[in-house]
């Protein structure tokens, strides 16, 4: 067996990994689509260009679904001190600064007149925001997950979103990190967690019948 297999097996064994029935009212979740992780002149650069890719692709299948979308984006005041113990951690924060050039979406993940955006400090989607509020009062139950980064943002909006009680769905194709190995590391986890983790065309699938 490869060590993904026995990985894999082992925590099957200890009763991780039960497989999350998705509903019938999904809404997608775009997060932090911002041109700092693409563009190499940022310290955020990530590499990411293919999974933007996918984003694209999930983002049109949504919509051409005529389910909720929602797309988050970080912003920070100039000296960062709305985001606390965060930004002092990340440094690299200031990219989502007043001024900065960086913090803007990338081209084709804009957020449409009628779709909800929601601005925040920290990683999670869900953290200081009226997300879930809105999600339940639309009568949601499961939330597609797609953007940046696997590690941080993404991740930390998929166990929220577990936690608030809605089913998550990471399109695996559709986030992506600055380092492959961690990327991995993540998906694998959020899949035995807290999510289930689709590729690009089961997510696909799943909104053509929706």
């Amino acid at each position: 067996m490869t060590d993904r297999t026995a990985q894999a097996a082992d925590y099957a064994a200890a009763g991780f990994g039960q497989e999350l029935e998705p509903g019938s009212r999904p809404a997608l979740v775009l997060v932090d689509p911002a041109r700092a992780y693409i563009d190499p002149g940022c310290p955020l650069y990530a590499g990411v260009e293919e999974n933007v890719e996918a984003m694209r692709t999930v983002l049109a299948s949504a919509r051409a679904a005529g389910i909720p979308v929602i797309v988050t984006e970080v912003r920070l005041r100039a000296d960062g001190a709305d985001a606390g113990i965060f930004f002092k951690k990340s440094g690299t924060l200031v990219a989502f600064c007043e001024g900065s050039p960086f913090g803007g979406f990338i081209e084709g993940l804009e957020p449409n007149a009628d779709e909800l955006l929601v601005t925040k400090k920290y990683p999670s989607a869900f953290f200081g925001t009226t997300l879930s509020t809105h999600l339940t009062a639309l009568g949601v139950d499961t939330v597609l997950i797609a953007g940046l980064s696997t590690s941080g943002c993404v991740r930390a909006t998929t166990l929220d979103a577990m936690q608030h009680g809605f089913v998550p769905i990471v399109v695996e194709e559709a986030v992506g990190d600055r380092d492959s190995s961690i990327h991995e590391s993540n998906l694998f986890d959020m899949q035995q967690k807290m999510a289930e983790v689709w590729p690009l065309a089961r997510a696909q699938s799943y909104l053509a019948r929706e």
